[in-house]
């Protein structure tokens, strides 16, 4: 089950009984799923052709390239800081296209403008952001679909606040874009309302693209942009993902759509309750944390879904493994291994040498992550467990963009053949209307 035409091999082969017995999926069952996922990508087609979907649009488009390029370089003119605000859809997908040039990891060497993305919100986090830059020479982009989300509107507030008390209220408007979308339908956008009253720059989010699904539009290619990635290579990784749903070809043969059919079969033949996601390489970390976004929210409606699980390699095998391979058979496993074979420091056989771990003598750390990425896979399947591998040669903004458009796709076929809207999430609303009770409980 390869996929040749993409940057990236995805294969199924040990998640079926035949390959690991009694904890794999039957091809009956796969073979029915496969069935439902076709009306999926029917539906998909349609939505494409009408429009109806726009986040099948946004491969193809090559129009918003310069105005996002000038709003990055307006960012980085004269700065030494850029703070990018956002929370969930608005950060994560940002984040794991930065993580392409080691930003978030130990291998972050930063030169030119530092990038930051707080997208938490933790006061000892921004307390410490904001004594540490030079406010007078930082920038801030603010990124809210709505306009009403609160973290990053604290954040800003705060931000503002503090280049008021340095003395820089009247340069206010120099220190801030905003990227939201317009007011529709009477309902006000309270950041548009302020980015308006402050004359703050602003970018359009794309209305029809919800939070957790942008990472193509500007919302994720605007930051990457700001880190130097090729942004077309971006968006030409999702369209050739998205090319296999549109050419017509059998659900089998979509990569999506094949991963959809695999995970819901999974859990209504199996109990699957688990999503766990694996990668080997620190610059997929953040790509992890971006899917447990999409697929919890999208799917976890009306008692369906599984809940996804994130692990890092090598270091979650010494947190995780143990449970993976003797704890409850309730998970289906997603290893992304990468190629690092011969990459990294080496150790050199003399110095090896007469040591209990000569056998590491003439081996790079990329042989050892190699080793360790097949091995967990392979013990794994031998435990009959299932594992579905993503094999990425390179791994590259034309990569990362296949795996958002994969992804995306995947998670809107299951959706639909679990019978949930994956574009909502009308559960949280409950939190959000008690936290601003309790906030002002607290004034009072």
């Amino acid at each position: 089950m390869a996929d040749t035409d993409l940057p990236y091999r995805q294969s199924l082969d040990n998640c079926f009984a035949a390959a690991i017995g009694d904890g794999g999926l039957s091809r009956d069952s796969y073979g029915k799923a496969l069935a439902r996922a076709e009306e999926a990508l029917s539906w998909l087609r349609k939505a494409h052709e009408s429009g109806d979907l726009p986040l099948l649009r946004v491969p193809a488009r090559r129009d918003d390239f310069a105005r996002i390029e000038e709003v990055a370089e307006g960012l980085r003119n004269d700065t030494t800081d850029i703070f990018i605000f956002g929370i969930g859809g608005s950060a994560l997908g940002a984040q794991a296209l930065a993580q392409l040039t080691g930003w978030g990891t130990q291998a972050n060497v930063q030169k030119g403008v530092r990038i930051h993305i707080p997208d938490n919100l933790d006061a000892t986090t921004m307390d410490a952001a904001f004594s540490n830059a030079d406010l007078r020479t930082t920038r801030f982009l603010v990124v809210s679909k709505s306009g009403g989300t609160v973290e990053p509107a604290i954040q800003t507030l705060s931000a503002m606040s503090a280049i008021a008390e340095a003395g820089g209220a009247k340069y206010m408007k120099h220190h801030f874009a905003v990227l939201t979308e317009p007011a529709k339908n009477g309902k006000p956008n309270p950041l548009r309302a302020l980015a308006e009253a402050q004359g703050f720059p602003t970018l359009e989010h794309d209305p029809g693209v919800g939070g957790r699904y942008a990472v193509l539009t500007n919302v994720g290619l605007l930051p990457a942009s700001l880190m130097g990635l090729d942004i077309e290579a971006v968006r030409e990784g999702a369209a050739s993902v998205l090319a296999q749903v549109l050419d017509g070809r059998p659900a089998g043969g979509v990569a999506p759509a094949a991963g959809a059919a695999l995970s819901v079969a999974m859990a209504e033949e199996k109990g699957t309750s688990l999503s766990v996601v694996v990668a080997y390489a620190d610059r997929l970390e953040r790509f992890l944390a971006w899917y447990c976004q999409l697929w919890a929210e999208s799917l976890g409606k009306d008692g369906k879904g599984t809940t996804p699980v994130k692990a890092l390699g090598p270091v979650d095998q010494h947190s995780q493994l143990q449970l993976w391979l003797a704890g409850p058979k309730d998970k289906l496993f997603t290893v992304f291994m990468t190629e690092t074979k011969g990459r990294g420091p080496k150790a050199l056989p003399e110095i090896a040498a007469g040591t209990a771990f000569d056998f590491l003598g003439g081996h790079t750390v990329g042989d050892l992550v190699d080793a360790e990425q097949r091995a967990t896979a392979d013990t794994l399947v031998k435990n009959g467990r299932p594992v579905r591998t993503f094999m990425l040669p390179v791994l590259d903004e034309r990569t990362l963009g296949a795996l958002f458009m994969h992804f995306m796709l995947e998670t809107i076929v299951a959706g639909r053949m679990l019978g949930v809207d994956p574009f909502d999430q009308p559960a949280v609303e409950e939190g959000k209307i008690l936290a601003r009770q309790y906030l002002a409980e607290g004034k009072g």
